[in-house]
């Protein structure tokens, strides 16, 4: 398949290359031409701008937040009217809910086709092509767009042809992730406090009451104490929780947990850590109890 791919931030710069692997056309776009570069001896062309990434049947993006994509599609990059009638974007980025909608409708007046497929999975889960994807949309094109999903994640999930139903199952895992970095993080903080060895601590509870990736993973960081380099921001925690409350918000749902969490990411990022992992949350918690 002809794709074009617009986002190389440290997923989409794994991601890109398993299209290519896979036998795709593919190529490539960002704002910072060196990291497309970067991809060129791996296979995939370079894209000039956004509108040549767009003039291709299919467009993949996977850029940071809201005002990424709003900028390419109904800002200066002008995506929206440089694809093609009949051309399918697939929104890879976890957005907010109420923008997957504009996409949506914006999508169906050009009379293109939209796919929202947020992934579950971090930078090293991507390179090794081991992605959960969630995808919503149009039945048919998600069965087209199948071997894309394919090449760059190990199972795709479909919740329905209503592509921001995607996008509020991404921001509903996210935030559970981040709860469950808050709960780990006090707990920690807690047996550290006591003189108890946190990485025997965390062989305790992984092996018994956690076995789930999630915990040995981000466990193994705060055992650590290794918030940098992240692999995911702790300010990309704090824009997820604030969509997550959003979401939450348009459809009267208490979530007083998300509120907690997104006040600790917001004295993360206020003190400087903004750039540090997410599972720096327990670095707070560590900080509270006097560590």
């Amino acid at each position: 398949m002809e794709v074009g791919f617009i986002g190389l931030g440290q997923m989409g710069q794994a991601m890109a290359p398993n299209l290519v692997k896979a036998g795709h056309r593919v190529a490539v776009y960002n704002r910072t031409r060196a990291k497309a570069e970067a991809l060129a001896s791996q296979g995939a062309d370079v894209a000039e701008s956004v509108k040549d990434a767009c003039r291709h049947p299919v467009l993949i993006t996977m850029l940071a937040d809201d005002a990424a994509v709003e900028a390419a599609f109904f800002g200066k990059g002008d995506g929206l009217s440089s694809l093609g009638r009949g051309s399918v974007h697939i929104s890879m980025s976890t957005i907010s809910v109420a923008l997957s909608d504009r996409l949506a409708e914006a999508h169906r007046n050009a009379g293109q086709f939209y796919v929202a497929a947020p992934v579950f999975g971090r930078p090293e889960a991507a390179a090794a092509a081991k992605l959960f994807i969630v995808a919503a949309g149009p039945e048919k094109t998600i069965a087209h767009c199948q071997p894309l999903f394919d090449a760059m994640g190990q199972r795709t999930f479909v919740v329905g042809d209503k592509p921001s139903s995607a996008n509020l199952v991404k921001l509903s895992g996210n935030f559970l992730l981040a709860a469950m970095i808050e709960c780990l993080g006090e707990a920690f903080a807690l047996v550290r406090k006591a003189g108890i060895e946190p990485h025997a601590y965390l062989e305790i509870l992984t092996s018994t009451l956690f076995s789930a990736p999630a915990y040995k993973t981000y466990g193994t960081i705060i055992a650590n104490q290794q918030y940098e380099p992240a692999g995911f921001k702790m300010s990309l925690g704090l824009k997820d929780i604030r969509l997550a409350l959003a979401a939450a918000d348009a459809l009267a749902t208490p979530m007083p947990v998300a509120s907690l969490v997104h006040d600790h990411f917001l004295a993360g990022v206020a003190q400087g850590a903004g750039d540090s992992d997410w599972s720096g949350l327990a670095r707070l918690a560590a900080a509270n109890a006097g560590l």
